[in-house]
């Protein structure tokens, strides 16, 4: 193979690399897009069916328990738009709905003898 072979192979290569590069930043790119549009809708929705002290207490909660706070909101949305949610959820509501998700999950115990 010669020198100029090789030189335009290589260029070939590198221009593969770049198109490669360039095509995954694009899809990058388009999922955080669709990710914040999807953050919007559902924040769109929320304030619908939480009153403000709701969502503040979801704001805080989130800080500790994100996945948490994540099921949470996806459940009172599908509940919401089933209908089988009253709205607005007051934050005596939500704080019933959490205590009850929070008692059904059980935490493991290490007991030292």
């Amino acid at each position: 193979m010669s020198d100029k072979e090789l030189a335009e192979l290589r260029k070939r290569k590198m221009m593969e690399l770049q198109r490669q590069l360039i095509e995954s930043q694009i899809r990058a790119q388009q999922e955080e897009q669709a990710r914040l549009e999807f953050e919007r809708q559902k924040e769109a929705i929320l304030r619908r069916i939480l009153t403000s002290e709701a969502r503040s207490r979801l704001a805080n909660l989130k800080i500790v328990k994100p996945e948490l706070v994540e099921q949470v909101e996806l459940q009172l949305i599908q509940l919401a738009q089933a209908g089988r949610l009253p709205t607005p959820i007051t934050d005596d509501q939500l704080k019933a709905i959490l205590k009850r998700i929070a008692s059904s999950k059980r935490e493991p115990r290490i007991i030292f003898k």
